[in-house]
């Protein structure tokens, strides 16, 4: 059976950057957290940053582009926060490695966490196609990142990927 990292927020904890929670509620997570499945994980929070803590976004650049050291992580006060948020990345692709995750569900809108949708960097409210640093370097490395709106293809892929191992095991 397949393992899926998830966003701590999704899952009702309150880790969001103002401290809240953006609670997804599914039969199949609450099944899948209950078949011991999901790997609940805050990146943020592992990488130190703390509960409430300012709005961060992308400058100057894409996910890759922070990986790669060309542009940065901001938060709403002008200080760069990449550093923390590159650990973040990394600490996310640790979890999903060791819980044996081909698959992440993760909050969209974040610097790190989107994968479909990041703040366009104007600190503005406004939205633009892009995602945050883990969702990229997970997706470097082989592991599909779906968007809480993305729930339901996520479900089909993990469910598809469940039905290969029972035919290959067999």
């Amino acid at each position: 059976m397949e393992n899926i990292l998830v966003s701590a927020c999704l899952m009702g904890f309150a880790v969001r950057y103002n401290g809240s929670d953006k609670l997804l509620i599914s039969r199949t997570l609450a099944r899948w957290r209950e078949e011991k499945r999901l790997v609940i994980h805050c990146p943020e929070l592992a990488a130190g940053l703390h509960t409430p803590r300012l709005p961060a976004e992308i400058h100057g650049g894409s996910a890759e582009q922070v990986l790669s050291g060309n542009a940065q992580i901001l938060e709403s006060d002008g200080r760069d926060v990449t550093q923390h948020y590159v650990l973040a990345a990394w600490l996310a692709l640790r979890a999903a490695q060791a819980g044996k995750c081909r698959f992440a569900l993760l909050t969209d809108g974040s610097p790190t966490c989107g994968s479909q949708k990041i703040y366009d960097g104007s600190f503005s409210g406004q939205q633009t196609f892009g995602k945050g640093v883990a969702a990229a370097l997970l997706r470097q490395h082989g592991i599909a990142v779906f968007a809480e709106a993305q729930l339901h293809e996520l479900i089909q892929r993990v469910d598809a990927a469940d039905k290969c191992r029972v035919v290959d095991a067999g």
